[in-house]
């Protein structure tokens, strides 16, 4: 019961702005991460530079953040967050959270990109090739489905 309050306060929160309040302002992004991971705060900062307001919480393990989000266990990453009634999963970059902000799709509960692909944001390499990765969108049962592509933070 207390997800679904958490969910649908998260909902409210945005939906009560306008689409071009929020392509000015995309909203404050919920960040649960471990306080010694270099590459959340490299995706933290990524989302900062990119317009977004952040809440950034350190916790000893984003966990119970994902439970509460509704996070599938088979994408989870390295930290979790939420932002308008969605959640994220990983390095998702900021051109696929505003992309989601500005459809709002109703059969998407949140973006996941799992694993940790080098060149996401917060996951670049000096030197190593930008990967190739998905962002996925998935619901609250089993559905998945390819939601953006990038290499880098290059969508394709």
């Amino acid at each position: 019961m207390r997800r679904r309050l958490f969910l649908a306060a998260l909902a409210a929160a945005g939906t009560t702005r306008s689409a071009s309040a929020q392509s000015a302002n995309p909203g404050l992004l919920r960040v649960w991460r471990d306080p010694d991971c270099g590459c959340c705060t490299g995706w933290v900062e990524h989302m900062r530079a990119a317009g977004f307001a952040v809440e950034d919480t350190l916790v000893a393990s984003p966990g119970p953040a994902r439970r509460m989000l509704g996070i599938p266990a088979d994408l989870l990453s390295c930290h979790a967050a939420a932002i308008g009634g969605y959640a994220l999963e990983g390095h998702v970059p900021a051109a696929a959270v505003l992309r989601l902000l500005a459809d709002r799709p109703a059969d998407i509960r949140g973006l996941a990109v799992p694993a940790m692909p080098a060149g996401s944001p917060g996951m670049e390499i000096p030197g190593q090739p930008d990967d190739t990765y998905d962002v996925i969108a998935f619901d609250g049962s089993a559905g998945r489905r390819i939601f953006m592509r990038f290499r880098g933070h290059q969508a394709l």
